[in-house]
């Protein structure tokens, strides 16, 4: 199973320096390779749709791609010696980059959705280097050693879990400091938690007034982070257009505004996790709705949407759940809730079906209260979602315990 922890470094001023020298001309490249790329797609690029029977075709160059691109780096070291200040491994990760977003733009994704057309960075928005292999040795106490940087202090706020490899490692610039990712391959298998009871289920109705509202009728109230932080960011944002560009006190105004908007992220994070926690603590299934929050994002609701993080929300539940555990834990205790499952159910007229007899109840968005004569209910409309959804949920997991039971 793959993770990735984080932790904050405190480099020296020396290693700080080489950190962004490395951003900076690692940029540089970025962009004089995308610049490559630009050049050979407009010199081969035609842009007459039809032609005469008979005609020239010109001769076509030989298109930039990851491998030529990365062979070109030892002649760049040639060229230009201050490069070989960088680590091959951060280095050759710059091409890859470069074809990942030129491919996303003219083939598109694994879903066929193309991106836009790729960007040049400007200064300082190149932000995050890679090593591509990393021993486990090289992080031992608080210290992790970077290759042509130094061994630098980590803040371990937890430890890294026995049995699990460090593949990779990058090192990002964040608005209010240094830090690490560690990209682990946990060995250990993932297994259903013992006493796992399937009946022990909940049905969340996500939303924009009540963060959730769950079948057994508790509510979590929408905490609204960016709205209840918006006036010190308006603040902070008019204090950086006041600035002048290109001095530091349009940089320092720039480093505010950004520890300010980190510290919303940060706080929502925060409130998604101890929430995730207290659902999965309680019962050992959550069923929650497929919704297209990139759709719902293009709406008039796309500032709460976006404030209330639902996908994050339900990503943390989800690899929450499904942390795996490890035989170290002692009478079936599992790490962070392991062992428990999270069903996505269709969110297909889970608001407008009646949660006690199954029929159609149209009604509009804001009608806040469902009401059926014919079954004598009337409830909140929130609520009547989530038993719809429990109800789903609950039958998807018998249909996937009864596969199961096929299979063997």
């Amino acid at each position: 199973m793959k993770n990735s922890y984080q932790y904050k470094i405190k480099p020296t001023p020396l290693q700080v320096e080489k950190i962004d020298k490395t951003l900076e001309m690692l940029r540089c490249q970025y962009n004089y390779l995308l610049a490559q790329r630009f050049d050979w797609y407009e010199m081969n690029r035609c842009p007459i749709d039809r032609c005469p029977l008979i005609c020239h075709i010109r001769e076509l160059k030989e298109q930039p791609n990851y491998y030529n691109q990365k062979a070109s780096l030892t002649k760049l070291k040639v060229d230009k010696p201050w490069y070989k200040e960088i680590h091959f491994q951060v280095l050759q990760e710059v091409p890859k980059k470069v074809e990942l977003a030129f491919d996303r733009w003219l083939k598109g994704d694994v879903n066929a959705k193309k991106s836009g057309r790729p960007r040049f960075k400007g200064k300082g928005q190149y932000k995050t280097f890679t090593y591509s292999q990393f021993k486990r040795h090289h992080f031992a106490a608080n210290k992790i050693t970077l290759s042509k940087i130094g061994n630098v202090k980590v803040i371990v706020n937890r430890p890294i879990p026995d049995g699990s490899d460090i593949k990779t490692v990058s090192v990002t610039k964040k608005a209010d400091g240094y830090y690490v990712s560690l990209s682990l391959d946990d060995k250990t298998v993932l297994i259903i938690k013992p006493d796992f009871d399937a009946n022990n289920i909940v049905g969340i109705d996500v939303g924009l007034i009540d963060f959730y509202v769950a079948s057994d009728n508790t509510r979590i109230a929408a905490p609204k982070h960016l709205r209840k932080a918006e006036r010190k960011l308006k603040s902070a944002q008019r204090r950086v257009s006041r600035r002048k560009k290109g001095f530091n006190r349009r940089r320092k105004a720039i480093k505010q505004l950004g520890i300010k908007h980190k510290k919303v992220a940060d706080t929502r994070k925060d409130f998604h996790f101890k929430t995730a926690k207290s659902l999965l603590d309680k019962y050992d299934a959550v069923a929650v709705e497929k919704l297209n929050i990139k759709g719902l994002s293009k709406t008039r609701l796309a500032k709460s949407i976006n404030d209330a993080g639902w996908g994050q929300f339900i990503s943390i539940l989800t690899v929450k759940a499904a942390k795996c555990a490890t035989g170290e834990y002692p009478r079936g205790h599992f790490r962070e809730n392991a062992g428990l499952k999270v069903v996505a159910v269709n969110s297909n007229g889970t608001s407008q079906e009646c949660s006690s007899c199954g029929q159609k109840v149209k009604k509009l968005l804001s009608q806040r209260i469902h009401n059926f004569p014919n079954c004598q209910v009337s409830l909140c409309r929130d609520l009547n979602a989530s038993l719809n959804i429990k109800a789903r949920g609950t039958h998807a997991l018998k249909a996937q315990s009864m596969s199961s039971q096929k299979s063997r």
